[in-house]
């Protein structure tokens, strides 16, 4: 190669470097689209729509929720790993993060390899709750009559992965029996079954059972949380009430396709640190029974927790005798 030639490739390698770094400096210049990977109304759906509105003024530009459901998250969780790594695709997931490489022979995802991670959002408690005309009244009965009509009993589920599949399988595994595990395709039929008297039990998010519970239109028995949710007083917690250390709460993280330049990366941390930090989405969680993870709003934290859970929730699953689909 001449040096004229050498001279040209450098001035163009800078030129292209200038650009890119100029593109990157002025993102974002278009509306993020942030993925769901749930149907629209579910427990998933509020926490981004809420957090979706909270990013907005520091981004300056519009965030778009999308909802792509299907195969326990799955579906979206891939759509966006194999989005471009530009920032404009966002991903809004739960702990199913972490549960689908256990699940699913061929999740579509590398959960510790396939994203840059941006940070955890909000944990959220799940609840022990019931049709409305469910013969036990607390915690006590209620494992007493499973045990004594476990082929009777039904629990219903939004799908496999769903947070409820999750939740459902700790407490089969807590009761010691397995029941009539019935699946939905989405959080919203199954509550709909269950307040219509077709199913027996369900687990699932505050975000999405704490105003049926307010209604009484379901009976309620326990939180899953260590402590007593502020907007559930009256509600016992599982290990007060005998299952000593049951705890499970379903975190949310973001994420964004591997590759995505650094300077985007960092500009969404910032912002869903500013989105965490305001006082009316902080209220809106706060009536859901969601704790904000302010403090854990960073790439570290959140791949911390998927590191940790994913070989703890594959030893459950083999336990429980859960196979891979």
């Amino acid at each position: 190669m001449t040096t004229r030639l050498r001279t040209l490739s450098a001035i163009l390698a800078t030129a292209t470097l200038f650009a890119a770094g100029s593109a990157q400096a002025e993102y974002p210049e278009r509306p993020i689209n942030m993925v769901v990977p749930f149907a629209a109304g579910g427990p998933t759906d509020s926490v981004a729509r809420s957090l979706a509105e909270a990013m907005r003024p520091s981004l300056g530009q519009t965030v778009v929720v999308e909802n792509k459901g299907g195969a326990g998250g799955t579906i979206g969780t891939s759509q966006v790993a194999r989005s471009a790594p530009d920032g404009y695709s966002v991903l809004l997931m739960h702990v199913g993060f972490s549960t689908a490489p256990s699940l699913y022979k061929n999740p579509g995802y590398d959960a510790l390899k396939g994203f840059e991670p941006i940070g955890l959002v909000v944990d959220v408690p799940m609840t022990i709750i019931a049709r409305e005309d469910f013969p036990p009244n607390n915690v006590a009965e209620l494992k007493d009559y499973v045990l004594k009509n476990k082929e009777k009993v039904s629990l219903a589920n939004a799908g496999v992965g769903a947070a409820s599949h999750l939740c459902g399988t700790m407490l089969m595994d807590a009761l010691g029996t397995e029941l009539l595990t019935i699946p939905y395709k989405g959080t919203a039929p199954a509550m709909n079954d269950l307040l219509g008297k077709q199913v027996d039990l369900m687990c699932d998010q505050t975000t999405n059972t704490t105003q049926q519970i307010d209604a009484k239109k379901v009976k309620a028995y326990a939180v899953t949380s260590l402590k007593r949710v502020p907007t559930l007083p009256d509600l016992p917690t599982m290990d007060e009430s005998g299952f000593k250390g049951f705890q499970v709460g379903i975190w949310h993280g973001m994420w964004v396709p591997k590759g995505t330049p650094k300077p985007v990366v960092d500009k969404l941390v910032k912002s869903l640190q500013t989105g965490l930090a305001d006082p009316k989405f902080q209220e809106r969680m706060r009536l859901l029974g969601a704790s904000v993870l302010t403090a854990d709003a960073n790439p570290q934290a959140l791949t911390a927790k998927v590191t940790q859970q994913v070989p703890q929730w594959a030893e459950l699953f083999k336990k429980a005798n859960v196979q891979p689909q």
